[in-house]
């Protein structure tokens, strides 16, 4: 029970769960009165040189004036904070707020001294970095600005948790302490810190969960066909290289073994370590089994027991708890609701999923929310034919269920340094932190391409169980943000396999130029049109025509290959009817030794119903026992067509080995559904193939659509990633007064929690960024009309602001170049006939601008998504079509250049169908002051400027609206946390 405050109520807010170094857990949370018997047991614990190096004396126990000091806070100028797992503590911190004198004080001194103890067991975990983070948040919040700390110079540790946090620090030394003193405001460099901390965090957390040395299995029942039951046999069945223990309370007390696995009544039996345990247990019972894993020691859990946030709100509650009891024992849980993790690794060999069948080992990570699309996806990765072929395998799997804890962000994290991974694949049913995911794939996606679907697109809700951030931005919105993050997005589970296996084992394209050759022109055409459809640039078809040889595909490959005007090729193939098929596999040997002597360059096989290719392709060197190529050799003659049963000499194209036989395997993994088999040639081999052979490795597609639509995707991704290496940069206007708007700002919102802004204020808070709107004035009367047109100067426009009529030009409810007082009155009498008296219509006059594209920018703050700056022309036709297009804020002068460019109705910026091409520079500078203005203050929630006239010197702002209001958190620039449940 947590008391209240001397002066504040109990900050719940302060409370966090953090990831430490080693992947474990921890709660931060304020000390209370209430904590004064597990300070002093922490405190017994800790040894007597970390006692000295806190005290800089011998102190071998707390005074009971100690424990009162130590233990009661006002939460203002003096507060502490403790780490705990499993409730007890095991490290604090505390600063107390100084004056200039260094003597204790009150607001607004904002100096404080801070200092740490951290139990000896705990040391080198990362604690005390994770409590300065939050006790700096804390300090900053209260109106604190600077930390001092005095250490022992022998306490090198503390030292370098304090100089390696990133922030701007001086050092003094005086009576043998070291002084440290330095800022809390947040850094470039301490950012950076925070992340990279955050990122080793959770990819270990993530690491402990898929590579653990032990597992056990709560819930295995005696006879077979139970969910834990099933687990366990696909656990041992898959090979696990550690040890397998089943557990079930309902257990005989003379049982020992079940099935030739270890078997107990509870994890506390287990004499070994138990580095996860996959529950399986009803809902009911899970925490119980929570409780006997956290006091054992077990590192992590797998939960597949149902009856969680999916079933309603007391499932959701219940959700809640087993997340809370889980995180005190320093434990991080998949699931509930999970289909399970696999990993295929040869030291690992873990198939801890409802999965029968461990997937081929290759290098690519799956991660799915839905357990039914994480079947659909090891099923179709697992297919040798009928579709895309298996040309790889699976590095990875994570089922995450109702994701209460490890979400996709984590398993990102994993990803991003993990050696056995080549490309990320994504099924994700709803985001929960936009900011933090648009982050890590930007950063994963500089590494290794992420290919991302997202399900429930137009649902209007999240899953059932899934926590998620509210948003405004519609999806393709969202979308777009991914794309610009180097997201691979696409619309279904089969794009995302295509992309997948063309990235896994192909390089990136250098650009759009696609060669096509192939023994069927209309296949080739088919291909060529579906290029052009896709935005790449495709070279005349080359019909090799139904007669080819393996040998007329190989000289035609290496061709286009070495040509530089094209920079990759899809080889089109149909079968020869009635031939065999061992020809099938002379071709595909043919292709890829052809592609072999030129790497550099991708290659894909568009395929029409021959199954054989698609399988001859995937197997790149069978390890399984091989036909003694001589006989084979001796069979054909050296022109031998596709299908017709003939090989070509060995020393021109080797000839393919036989298909494994089920359960043997390939360099890539396996052919069949079982393990590989014991003792099989290669068969060390499986879960990591000789990178020279793997990139032999072509995908083959069913369709052309779908081979081009994945090679496009492959372009576009290749084009982001040389972008990335030179991302610009936000350039700094002399004419910009931050803090004039800064004080502008800080005035109106005086006024109220959140407002639109007048046409005045509007005008003065954008000139104060160089945005300079062209002003209008009401018109109320024909007479009041003419006044302000002789106030402005004709030639003018005269425009209807009523909401239904405003930015609506083709409703009629505009007249433009008005030259004079005749002119512009009839007009004003056409409009009011028109739409309506004078008061609904709401007219102003306007001095006309310069002829140009009428264009809309829009920057919005997302509580979600964060700063986003929008642009599109003007007019109904682009809000019908949608075409908008978005990048985050802030946006550097490449971004700026390609948010211009990246609209489909861009062409009439530059001179299409020969007109004159308008000023794109002023309007990039445009778009750059907007993000400069919401970057810099972000009380600025809302701006739009429209319409912009953009002409071909020069732009004109002819409207504009702001909105101020208190901005949302920025939980990106906090310490770092788990989602709080």
């Amino acid at each position: 029970m947590q008391s209240a405050s001397d002066r504040h109520e109990y900050p719940a807010h302060w409370e966090a769960d953090v990831v430490l170094r080693d992947g474990g857990t921890a709660r931060i949370r304020p000390i209370t009165v209430d904590d004064a018997e597990r300070l002093v047991s922490f405190y017994e614990q800790v040894s007597d040189e970390s006692k000295y190096y806190r005290f800089f004396a011998p102190y071998p126990r707390l005074s009971a004036k100690d424990v009162h000091r130590f233990t009661h806070h006002d939460f203002v100028d003096r507060v502490g904070l403790a780490a705990t797992i499993g409730g007890e503590f095991i490290a604090t911190v505390r600063y107390d707020r100084i004056g200039a004198d260094g003597m204790p004080a009150s607001a607004p001194a904002d100096e404080a001294e801070v200092a740490f103890l951290v139990q000896d067991a705990h040391q080198g975990r990362g604690v005390a970095s994770a409590l300065l983070e939050h006790i700096g948040a804390v300090a900053r919040e209260r109106g604190i600005r600077r930390f001092a700390a005095e250490v022992l110079p022998a306490n090198t540790k503390m030292i370098k948790v304090f100089t390696d946090a990133g922030y701007t620090q001086k050092r003094s030394f005086e009576d043998g302490v070291v002084r440290l003193e330095f800022g809390l405001e947040p850094t470039d460099r301490s950012l950076a810190v925070q992340y990279a901390r955050e990122q080793r965090a959770e990819a270990r957390s993530v690491q402990r969960l898929l590579v653990p040395g032990s597992v056990a299995v709560i819930g295995a029942g005696r006879t077979p066909g139970g969910v834990g039951r099933g687990i366990l046999g696909n656990i041992r069945e898959g090979g696990f290289r550690g040890p397998l223990y089943a557990v079930n309370q309902a257990f005989p007390e003379d049982l020992k073994d079940l099935g030739g696995v270890p078997a107990h009544r509870s994890v506390r039996d287990i004499d070994g370590h138990v580095d996860v345990a996959v529950v399986a247990v009803p809902a009911e019972q899970v925490p119980e089994v929570v409780t006997e894993c956290g006091e054992h020691g077990v590192q992590g859990l797998v939960v597949v027991s149902a009856g969680y946030a999916e079933s309603g709100p007391e499932g959701r509650e219940r959700q809640r708890e087993l997340v809370r009891h889980a995180r005190a024992y320093g434990m991080r849980i998949i699931g509930p609701n999970a289909f399970g993790v696999i990993n295929t690794s040869a030291d690992v060999r873990l198939n801890a999923s409802l999965a029968p069948e461990m997937p081929r080992p290759g290098r690519i990570g799956l991660f799915a929310q839905s357990g039914a699309i994480g079947i659909a996806l090891l099923s179709r990765l697992h297919r040798r034919g009928g579709g895309v072929t298996g040309v790889t395998g699976v590095s990875t799997f994570v089922s995450c269920g109702n994701r209460a804890d490890v979400s996709g962000n984590d398993v990102l994290q994993y990803w991003y340094d993990d050696p056995d991974t080549d490309v990320a694949l994504m099924y994700l049913e709803s985001i929960g932190n936009p900011r933090k995911f648009t982050r890590l794939a930007r950063r994963t996606a500089a590494a290794k391409p992420l290919v991302v679907v997202q399900g429930a697109r137009h649902g209007g809700a999240a899953p059932q169980g899934h926590a998620v951030r509210a948003t405004r931005l519609p999806h393709a919105t969202v979308s777009a943000l991914l794309r610009q993050a180097g997201v691979i997005r696409v619309d279904t589970i089969t794009e995302l396999v295509d992309a997948g296996l063309l990235l896994a084992r192909q390089p990136l394209p250098a650009g759009p130029r696609v060669a096509i050759l192939g023994n069927s022109e209309s296949l080739g055409l088919l291909t060529y049109d579906a290029c052009l459809s896709e935005g790449l640039r495709p070279l005349p078809p080359l019909d090799l025509t139904t007669g080819a040889s393996a040998r007329d595909f190989r000289a035609a490959l290496s061709r286009a290959l070495a040509d530089d005007s094209c920079d990759s090729v899809v080889v089109t193939a149909i079968p020869a009817l009635g031939e065999p098929s061992v020809g099938e596999a002379v071709l595909a040997e043919a292709l890829r030794s052809a592609a072999e002597e030129v790497p550099g360059k991708p290659v894909l096989v568009v395929h029409v119903e021959l199954g054989g290719l698609a399988e001859a392709l995937s197997a790149a060197a069978s390890t399984a026992p091989q036909a003694t190529p001589a006989l084979v050799v001796e069979e054909a003659g050296p022109d031998a067509r596709p299908g017709a049963g003939a090989v070509p000499p060995p020393e021109r194209v080797p000839a393919a080995p036989t298909p494994a036989a089920p359960g043997g395997t390939t360099a890539r993994g396996l052919t069949g559904p079982g393990p590989v088999g014991a003792g099989a040639p290669g068969a060390e081999e499986a879960s990591g193939e000789d990178p020279a052979r793997a990139s032999r490795l072509i995908p083959a597609y069913p369709a052309a659509e779908r081979a081009v639509r994945a090679l496009a995707e492959a372009v576009k991704y290749a084009q982001w990633r040389r972008e990335v290496a030179e991302p610009g940069r936000v350039p700094e206007y002399d004419d910009i007064d931050e803090r004039g708007a800064a004080a502008l700002i800080d005035g109106l919102l005086a006024r109220g929690q959140g407002l639109t802004l007048g046409s005045e204020e509007t005008c003065d808070l954008l000139g104060k960024y160089g945005i300079q709107v062209r002003r209008a004035l009401p018109a109320p009367t024909p007479d009041a009309a003419a006044d302000a047109a002789r106030a402005v100067g004709y030639p003018v426009a005269l425009k209807a602001t009523a909401p239904h009529l405003r930015h609506r030009a083709d409703l009629g409810g505009v007249r433009l170049d008005l030259a004079d007082e005749e002119q512009l009155r009839r007009g004003y009498t056409e409009l009011v006939e028109l739409f309506g008296t004078s008061a609904e219509l709401r007219p102003v006059v306007q001095a006309m601008a310069p002829r140009g594209v009428d264009t809309v920018v829009r920057a919005v703050i997302d509580p979600a998504a964060g700063a986003v700056l929008s642009f599109a022309l003007a007019g109904a036709a682009s809000q019908l079509l949608g075409d908008m297009a978005h990048r985050l804020i802030p946006v550097t002068d490449r971004e700026a250049a390609s948010l211009v460019r990246s609209i489909r109705t861009a062409p009439l910026l530059f001179g299409w169908r020969g007109s004159t091409p308008v000023d794109t520079p002023a309007l990039e500078e445009l778009l750059l002051r907007v993000s400069r203005l919401v970057d810099d203050h972000p009380e600025v929630v809302a701006v739009t400027l429209e319409p912009v006239v953009v002409a071909p010197h020069g732009l004109t702002v002819l409207g504009a609206t702001v909105r101020l209001a208190p901005p949302p958190a920025r939980d990106d620039l906090g310490p770092r946390t788990l989602p709080a449940y």
